[in-house]
C-alpha cells in the first residue's frame, strides 16, 4: 500500500425507505418476499438466529469488518438510528466473534432491532438475556480485533447477498432476506399477488388438495416420460 487507509471510512447520510414502507413488509413471511423477488434474496442458510429471537424488520446499516476484527460494528454505534438492523460483513471469518452480548446490548439501547452477519458471536447466554435478534453463521468463544480497516454505510456482500445501506432486512425463522431499497415499491405491489395466491393454496390444501394443477397440466401435457 501506499499509504495507511483510515481506520474505518463512514457513509452516514445514505437513502432511508420511509417508515410506512418498512411498515408495510414488517410481519411479512420471509418466503413470501422471496417469491416477490423471483425466487432470491435470502442470505445463506448457515446463517441463522441465535439465541432465540427471531423476527425482526429494519433499514440496513452495513459495516464491513473484514476478518477477526470488530472495529466497525463498534463504529456502527454511532451511525445507527432507532429501526435499524446492524448486517456486518466479516468475508465469512468463523475463528474469532464479531459481537458478544455487551455490544448488543448498547446496540439495543440505541434503538437497534436486529444484528446480522456472516460471520461468527459469541456469550450466547448473555445473547439470550439481551433479547436482541442475532443472526449469525455460529458461535465461538474467541474474541476478534478492534484494529480496522473498515467501513460503515456503503455496499457489502454478506451470504452471498449483496446488501446496500437503506436496504430493508426481514428476518424469522426460515432466515433473512434482503429486500434492496429501489426495489420496495415493487415488492410491495407483487407481494399483494403473492398473498392472494398463497391463500388460495393454502385453502385448497387444507380441503384434501393432492397435487397442485401446475403438476396436473404437466403431465396432461405429457412433459414426464415414465421409464418403469
Amino acid at each position: 500500500m501506499i499509504e495507511d487507509p483510515p481506520l474505518l471510512t463512514i457513509r452516514r447520510n445514505f437513502p432511508r425507505p420511509s417508515a410506512a414502507d418498512v411498515a408495510a413488509l414488517s410481519g411479512t413471511p420471509t418466503g413470501y418476499l422471496v417469491d416477490a423477488m423471483n425466487g432470491r434474496g435470502a442470505l445463506d442458510a448457515r446463517i441463522k438466529p441465535i439465541g432465540g429471537n427471531a423476527s425482526f424488520c429494519g433499514v440496513a446499516v452495513t459495516c464491513d469488518a473484514g476478518p477477526g476484527d470488530n472495529l466497525a460494528a463498534m463504529g456502527a454505534l454511532g451511525v445507527v438510528q432507532a429501526g435499524d438492523v446492524i448486517v456486518c460483513a466479516t468475508e465469512g471469518c468463523t475463528t474469532a466473534a464479531v459481537t458478544g452480548d455487551l455490544l448488543l446490548g448498547m446496540l439495543k439501547n440505541s434503538g437497534v432491532v436486529a444484528f446480522v452477519t456472516d460471520g461468527v458471536v459469541r456469550d450466547i447466554v448473555g445473547i439470550r438475556a439481551v433479547g436482541l435478534p442475532c443472526y449469525a453463521a455460529g458461535v465461538t468463544p474467541n474474541s476478534g480485533a478492534r484494529n480496522g480497516p473498515g467501513t460503515i454505510g456503503q455496499t457489502i456482500v454478506v451470504g452471498g447477498t449483496t446488501v446496500g445501506p437503506g436496504d430493508v432486512v426481514v428476518g424469522d425463522e426460515d432466515g433473512v432476506v434482503i429486500v434492496p431499497f429501489a426495489r420496495i415499491k415493487d415488492v410491495l405491489k407483487r407481494l399483494e399477488a403473492v398473498r392472494a395466491a398463497e391463500a388460495s393454496l393454502d385453502a385448497k390444501v387444507k380441503a384434501g388438495l393432492k397435487m397442485p394443477a401446475f403438476i396436473q397440466a404437466m403431465i396432461d401435457a405429457g412433459k414426464f416420460r415414465e421409464i418403469g
